[in-house]
């Protein structure tokens, strides 16, 4: 089980417990007799909790934006059903069926992208191909932080791609080579965008594009 698959877990639980709990003290299964405030703190709790981790378009948010949209979000009737949800949500993050989706779906689109830049070196455009590539890493990084649970803003602005690298190895993401690995894609995708065209060479964007390649094919996001 990796990292970000115990986090996601850890926060399911969290909010099962919480109902749980609640659930343990009512006679009744939609814990009516409780205070509406604590009932409504569950709901909002389970709510959140799958709508952050379910997949966007997945069946458990149209599920729940359903069943709350029926019932109004703050009726303990729906501790009848969106527990049951969740519980859904967690057995098929377990059986590992969620890795797939909207990851698979990214790793397509980076795919396209540097299989353009492929095409660029093969037509000795080497600086639009490093450009491409570069733009390619920033976006996987940004997936990977929000993977991890890291912040990708500060204040109204993203951070700048190399905070997110030192983020992202500092949380053991990725190992210290690869935060090196990506420093270099950064620093030649910077000299690219820059126009320093004379401080790399066309063999340098290909291994680099290589080397992205395989960075977003091991750590998917």
């Amino acid at each position: 089980m990796s990292i970000d698959q115990k986090v996601v877990l850890s926060q399911i639980d969290l909010a099962l417990e919480r109902w749980s709990e609640a659930r343990a003290r009512s006679q009744h299964d939609d814990c009516s007799d409780l205070p509406s405030t604590e009932t409504a703190e569950i709901l909002t709790l389970i709510a959140a909790t799958i709508d952050r981790l379910a997949p966007p378009g997945s069946r458990y948010r149209k599920n729940t934006h359903a069943v709350l949209k029926k019932h109004g979000e703050v009726n303990p009737y729906n501790l009848k059903i969106l527990p049951g949800i969740l519980k859904a949500l967690r057995a098929d993050y377990m059986a590992g069926h969620l890795q797939a989706i909207h990851e698979l779906i990214h790793a397509d689109v980076f795919a396209d992208f540097l299989e353009m830049a492929d095409y660029l070196l093969e037509e000795d455009y080497k600086d639009p191909a490093a450009v491409i590539a570069g733009g390619v890493l920033e976006e996987h990084l940004r997936k990977l932080c929000q993977k991890n649970n890291i912040e990708i803003t500060k204040g109204d602005r993203y951070k700048k791609a190399d905070s997110l690298n030192v983020e992202l190895a500092g949380a053991s993401v990725y190992s210290k080579l690869d935060q090196k690995s990506v420093t270099a894609w950064l620093d030649l995708r910077n000299k690219a965008a820059h126009g320093r065209y004379g401080e790399y060479t066309k063999e340098q964007v290909a291994l680099m594009v290589r080397g992205i390649r395989d960075f977003v094919s091991r750590y998917t996001a």
